[in-house]
């Protein structure tokens, strides 16, 4: 074939590399959101030994909650030292300490939902960015502002994606769309 017909039989406009990049790029976005919301949770619950008995239900969205306005979580009571495991797989955020609640953990999970552990009894000595479920993040503790109170883990559960079902007129309702009640999420390890 003559190079002037293989010169026709191209487009006249080749798509720009950026373009290319860009359609890349979003396309990878969408399979790395699509997998992680298809990635079961199967949560259990995050301190060794408790049961559904061990929290009061009723705390969750609980107003008024000291500084914070609303109890965005459950606290599930258990002796100082007991372990705190993941309740989910997930990806390590933060480790350390913070003002409210004292030494904790955030594990981002299946879902891209954020796994809350505060109070531990010192701060997480994690080494790695990954835990998987059961592995253990620490103790319950009172720390932050747990102190001089009962020993307990405060556990919440955030939404990264905007659940507008879930918003309320109740205080601090808009926030009701990122918070789900952590005791309908988590289930007993069987």
């Amino acid at each position: 074939m003559p190079p002037q017909a293989v010169a026709s039989k191209l487009p006249e406009k080749l798509p720009k590399p950026r373009k290319r990049w860009a359609r890349r790029a979003l396309v990878l976005l969408l399979v790395v959101l699509a997998a992680g919301l298809l990635w079961p949770e199967d949560a259990v619950i995050p301190v060794q030994g408790a049961r559904t008995t061990d929290w009061n239900p009723r705390t969750f969205w609980h107003a008024p909650w000291g500084a914070s306005g609303v109890h965005k979580g459950i606290d599930i009571f258990a002796p100082q030292g007991r372990p705190v495991v993941a309740a989910v797989s997930g990806l390590v955020l933060y480790a350390g300490t913070l003002p409210r609640g004292g030494h904790v953990a955030l594990v981002l999970g299946p879902r891209w939902r954020v796994h809350y552990y505060a109070h531990l009894q010192h701060a997480p000595a994690l080494r790695t960015y990954w835990v998987r479920q059961g592995d253990v993040l620490g103790a319950v503790g009172t720390s932050g502002n747990a102190v001089g109170k009962a020993a307990h883990l405060h556990y919440s559960v955030m939404s990264l994606l905007p659940l507008p079902w879930r918003y309320s007129t109740a205080p601090q309702g808009w926030k009701q769309m990122f918070y789900l009640n952590p005791g309908a999420v988590i289930a007993p390890a069987s």
